[in-house]
């Protein structure tokens, strides 16, 4: 039978605080094989991980090491520990006002100091299992999972394993801290203040051989979706440039200072630039669709007598803001 309760008694962390010392006075009833699953908010507290909110958006340029995907305001990046995280984990609840939390420098680290601490102080083998939430692609709703674990098994590997039915699993590997993460979150909760749960029955996945929750991360290579589909068009646009040297790109502005059209600009006569001047309209048209902004290639019209001197127009891109 698994067991799981949210631990009481937890005061406000901060920075310098004993957080094994506090969780083993808030629950000393830990036990052998036990699973200590604890909120990264209450680490980064008393790790000193908290900034000026006025800094926010510098503090999540300092922790991204890469841009996934952004809409406006709104950024999904990678952390320097390999998450793929909406605004890089800095945040602002939970903590005092005027300030924002980042995730914890070394979350497996933090996970294997917590549970050197109980083992300290109460004499038990546990594991635990630090959490952050998260958001996921194509689902609603957020859900906590594992970012540090230490004496816990993350992973459970079905593959090679048959079914009932005689069938060889050939894909299937379980995120088991992910899933203990999330039914820690169903006693947690969000505006509850209980930061830390503790999952009893599960003491076959403790041990001091368990993985970390950065073999959850998947690696690169392996990794089939690791553009949002604006940036990667942006990205094989800027891997495939044509040679435009010598084509010059004129915006056009008509009512209320807005850009109407393009106008792609050649040398006359040069057929390679001509080439290359239609090259560089289908790269903007393509860059525009991205954001979501319509065009349309059209031929040269009278009144596009807006080339630079020694150039002519070879073809212009009509921009419709309204698709």
């Amino acid at each position: 039978m698994i067991r799981i309760w949210g631990v009481g008694g937890i005061p406000q962390i901060t920075a310098g605080d004993d957080l094994a010392r506090i969780i083993a006075t808030a629950e000393p009833s830990l036990a052998d094989g036990d699973i200590v699953v604890v909120t990264s908010k209450i680490v980064s507290k008393s790790e000193g991980r908290l900034v000026d909110g006025d800094t926010r958006d510098a503090a999540i340029d300092a922790e991204t090491v890469r841009v996934v995907a952004q809409r406006g305001g709104t950024r999904i990046v990678e952390t320097r520990h390999g998450l793929i995280l909406a605004a890089a984990g800095v945040d602002a609840s939970n903590v005092p006002a005027g300030k924002v939390a980042l995730l914890p420098a070394d979350p497996d680290g933090s996970a294997a100091s917590l549970r050197a601490g109980l083992r300290a102080g109460l004499g038990v083998d546990v594991g635990v299992l630090i959490t952050d939430t998260m958001g996921r692609p194509w689902r609603n709703g957020l859900v906590d999972v594992a970012i540090g674990a230490a004496g816990v098994a993350v992973l459970d590997d079905h593959r090679g394993r048959t079914d009932e039915y005689g069938h060889t699993l050939e894909m299937t590997v379980t995120a088991l801290a992910d899933e203990i993460a999330a039914a820690a979150e169903l006693v947690k909760g969000k505006l509850d203040g209980v930061p830390v749960a503790v999952v009893r029955g599960l003491g076959h996945l403790v041990g001091d051989l368990a993985g970390q929750a950065s073999d959850l991360i998947r690696k690169a290579d392996e990794d089939l979706f690791r553009w949002g589909s604006r940036e990667a068009v942006l990205a094989a646009l800027d891997a495939r440039g044509p040679d435009t040297d010598g084509v010059v790109l004129v915006p056009v502005a008509g009512a209320g200072n807005a850009v109407e059209r393009v106008l792609a600009c050649a040398p006359d006569g040069d057929p390679i630039r001509l080439v290359a001047a239609g090259a560089a309209l289908e790269r903007l048209a393509l860059r525009l669709a991205a954001d979501g902004i319509g065009t349309e290639v059209a031929a040269p019209a009278d009144g596009d007598a807006e080339a630079p001197a020694g150039l002519v127009v070879v073809a212009r891109l009509l921009i419709k803001p309204e698709q």
